[in-house]
């Protein structure tokens, strides 16, 4: 049966669809055949006009790609007239529908900048500048000789100059580093300084390339390094401590989280040696802050003489043998209630036993006075801190003892005979084990270090041993008088010493003055100082009190002159500077009985035949010694003395007026 006329012309239209097929075979023969044909042409035409751009190197300049029938020339030209020549020859080939050119200049790059990226497991990607005295395929090579076999590279760096000396070793160091870093890893170079960022790979890999940075290469210094730590995913933080010192183990977040722990650590192996493992790893939950983390460990730790205190799974735990008896609430307490946010409370497993060695410590330093370790009750404990305090005037006593059994029957003897020898230190520590004493420190005056030794021997309870090592902080002698007499005018500067009214004792405000002269004193022998006691303020006089009538025998109370020029008599050597201040006090209250004394004899006359009885006159107010500015000038000799001074470098003068004391220096 015939087909429609409708269904004949639409099968007569749709003819030309017959064809595609054979299109399609035509247009893959010519993709997959000439295509390819055609850009071997391309580039062999060019080949012999890119060999013509040899440099000194043996490279040539130009590199040239064909893109189906395109030609793309790349490159750095030596010039602006060799690019030219050279797109003129390329545009006089025949093969070539276009040149598309991506030529550049060789410039000077200031600063040099070249850096290489990670961009995939087995990818390298290089870019910004390359020496122009370094060939492309000579750099190229050198580089992948440092990474790891089958990486290949990307090099989009273009030729300039102004690269430092030996780039080929300082690119090749940095690639290198690429290794241990994941995808996005860039090492750089910016002149001589080279840099790294990226996240390591794994903690062997951050570890090898925290020891390659500490070495680079000659000529060249590390700059900005930001390298992340590897994550894991059992993240631990251990502090074990035992007689010998303090192990760190496990991880930290970051650099500054373990110089933090280090410095923890330091400080509480108190002399020990401290073992450090940590490695730097990620994975510690971020709601908990590392640095409180490490402190709350810490805290533990000082509560045990052996055992340890692990971070693990999110808890924190603590077992070992404490340090007291005091230590095992303590450490339930802080668990309970001192965790950092974040952080679970773990197992408290401590047993207490008796303290062998029995230590405490008396540490003075410029700051405060702090005790540490342990005594056995409190009796003991007020008895120490009394023996301190009323040796520091400016210094506040920390106390960081605390109570256990086990100590020497005769401790509190031990540490009352050594208070008051380290409080006489410019800075030192007494150290007690059991029975043995040990004083380090450093005097301020070579003669109280020369006496320590003696002292402590002679100060310690009988079966007590005792060892001093001070040393003393005496300046070297200066010799030319014009600066001894500048820096005396120097110290001198804005003092304004008072004492107290009809007082001889000084206080806590003349001590830095007086301890600069005395320093200066020893540093120049020809410097010498005359001190003048001040008076007190004139009183108004009193309204005379009624007194038997002239002629009836009344006598007038003699008055005592002060011999102005008699200088004092320098004092014998005292424990230390500012116990010369009690000294001269109690010469002054001497000194002033023996006044009160011949002056009341001077008051009585003795009744003789004949003569009638004077009459007794009324109690007088107590009043200061007549030869108050003396007694003034020799307290503060004997503390300049007592410093360090030569006898006869210190000297009292004339009384001064009512004010401060006078230092005036002698030819």
């Amino acid at each position: 049966m015939p087909l429609p006329e409708t269904l004949a012309q639409g099968l007569r239209g749709a003819g030309w669809l017959a064809g595609l097929p054979a299109l399609a075979l035509i247009w893959a023969s010519a993709t997959l055949y000439a295509a390819p044909r055609i850009a071997d042409g391309l580039a062999a035409e060019g080949a012999a006009i890119a060999a013509g751009t040899a440099t000194a190197t043996g490279e040539p300049w130009l590199r040239l790609e064909a893109v189906g029938r395109d030609l793309v020339a790349a490159g750095e030209a030596p010039d602006v007239a060799e690019r030219a020549t050279v797109l003129s020859r390329l545009a006089a080939l025949d093969g070539p529908r276009r040149i598309v050119s991506e030529l550049g200049i060789v410039e000077t790059a200031a600063p040099f900048q070249w850096a290489a990226i990670r961009t995939g497991q087995n990818r390298i990607a290089l870019e910004g500048s390359r020496p122009v005295e370094i060939g492309r395929r000579a750099l190229e090579a050198r580089i992948a000789g440092a990474l790891d076999p089958g990486t290949g590279l990307d090099d989009t760096a273009r030729a300039a100059r102004g690269a430092p000396p030996d780039f080929a070793g300082a690119a090749a160091f940095l690639a290198a580093r690429l290794s241990g870093l994941a995808k996005g890893g860039r090492a750089a170079l910016s002149d001589t300084v080279l840099s790294l960022s990226g996240e390591a790979l794994d903690v062997p890999a951050y570890e090898a390339l925290r020891a390659a940075l500490s070495d680079p290469p000659e000529g060249f210094s590390v700059g900005r390094v930001e390298i992340l730590p590897p994550k894991v995913t059992a993240y631990r933080f251990v502090v074990e401590k035992s007689g010998r010192g303090i192990v760190l183990d496990g991880f930290a977040p970051s650099a500054a989280d373990r110089e933090a722990a280090l410095r923890a650590a330091t400080e509480a192996a108190a002399g020990g040696t401290v073992e450090d493992r940590l490695l730097a790893a990620r994975g510690l939950d971020p709601a908990i802050d590392p640095k409180s983390l490490i402190a709350f460990a810490f805290k533990l730790a000082e509560l045990i003489q052996s055992g340890q205190v692990v971070f693990r799974d999110g808890a924190v735990s603590v077992t070992g043998d404490a340090i007291d008896g005091q230590a095992l609430p303590d450490a339930e307490a802080l668990m309970r209630d001192g965790r950092p946010a974040g952080v679970a409370a773990g197992r408290v497993a401590l047993t207490a036993r008796p303290l062998s060695p029995y230590r405490v410590a008396i540490r003075r330093t410029a700051d405060a006075v702090t005790l540490t370790g342990h005594l056995p009750d409190a009796a003991t404990r007020e008895r120490v801190l009394a023996a301190l305090r009323p040796r520091l005037f400016r210094e506040p006593v920390i106390d960081r003892t605390r109570l256990a059994d086990g100590a020497p029957p005769d401790l509190g003897d031990a540490l009352a005979a050594a208070a008051p020898l380290v409080t006489n230190l410019a800075g030192g520590t007494v150290a007690v084990s059991d029975r043995a004493v040990t004083l380090t420190g450093e005097s301020l005056y070579r003669e109280g270090a020369a006496r320590t030794p003696d002292r402590l021997a002679e100060a310690l309870p009988p079966g007590w041993t005792g060892q001093a090592s001070v040393t003393a902080r005496d300046a070297a002698e200066r010799r030319d008088p014009a600066t001894c007499r500048a820096d005396f005018t120097a110290a001198l500067a804005g003092a304004d010493l008072h004492f107290p009214a009809g007082g001889a004792v000084l206080t806590p405000a003349f001590y830095p003055t007086l301890d600069a002269l005395a320093a200066l004193a020893k540093t120049c022998p020809s410097l010498r100082v005359a001190v003048s006691g001040p008076a007190d303020p004139a009183k108004p006089p009193a309204t005379p009190a009624a007194g038997p009538a002239p002629g009836e025998g009344a006598t007038a109370e003699p008055t005592r002159v002060a011999d102005a020029a008699k200088p004092a008599t320098p004092a014998p050597p005292a424990p230390a500077p500012k116990e010369a201040a009690t000294h001269a006090a109690k010469i002054a209250a001497k000194d002033a009985t023996k006044d009160r004394s011949k002056a009341g004899a001077a008051r009585k006359e003795p009744a003789g035949p004949g003569k009638a009885a004077a009459k007794k006159p009324a109690e007088a107010p107590d009043e200061p010694p007549v030869d108050l500015p003396r007694l003034r000038a020799q307290a503060v000799v004997e503390y300049l003395l007592q410093a360090g001074a030569r006898p006869e470098q210190v000297t009292a003068g004339p009384d001064g007026p009512a004010g401060p004391v006078v230092f005036a220096l002698l030819p």
